[in-house]
């Protein structure tokens, strides 16, 4: 691949989708795809910080490829033959999540209220993570509306923000901190 550093195509406010069709910055289909790559580095900020084991850091992985895939749906012309070479999420991506979610729930304490985001700098990340990942699903809703989206992509999206969730209460039970409950008196 040739070292790009700038292009210039997008100086007049469009871009191209995976295909070549010429969209404005603001399509739908770039805040969608935008979205889940801000998903990513956030993740890659996570994947980052002290105290993220080996294994959890190869589950961060494996999300980080699947979020790529999703990326390209959502960048797709669904109109362009480029469609046929791009891979798919299966049932069992879905499913690969709700293991690892089970794994750490076994874990920790029954949930008993709203957990207010923070605790520790790992909690926080995964909360951030969980926020944008549930709008980067909104986002592909709306984009279901208008363009064929595999449904598969938009259930991953759901259980990866339940992940990030649990994600954070674990970090928090592993390093001994108490979750901040909502408290509605307050």
């Amino acid at each position: 691949m040739k070292n790009i550093t700038y292009t210039r195509t997008g100086d007049e406010g469009k871009t191209s989708l995976i295909g070549g069709l010429r969209v404005a910055k603001y399509d739908d289909r770039v805040e969608a795809y935008g979205t889940v790559d801000e998903l990513s580095a956030f993740i890659g900020v996570l994947y980052d910080q002290e105290g993220v084991t080996a294994e959890m850091r190869s589950v961060l992985d494996t999300i980080q490829n699947k979020l790529f895939t999703i990326e390209s749906h959502f960048a797709l012309d669904e109109n362009s033959e480029v469609k046929k070479m791009i891979p798919v999420l299966a049932a069992d991506d879905v499913a690969y999540l709700e293991h690892e979610i089970d794994v750490m729930n076994e874990q920790l304490p029954e949930l008993r209220s709203f957990v207010i985001p923070g605790g520790n700098l790992k909690a926080s990340y995964a909360h951030v993570c969980r926020t944008v990942c549930r709008r980067a699903e909104r986002q592909g809703w709306r984009l279901a509306n208008e363009h064929p989206i595999d449904l598969v992509d938009l259930k991953y999206l759901n259980r990866l923000s339940d992940y990030f969730f649990v994600l954070a209460r674990f970090f928090g039970f592993l390093d001994k901190v108490d979750e901040n409950n909502w408290n509605s008196a307050k």
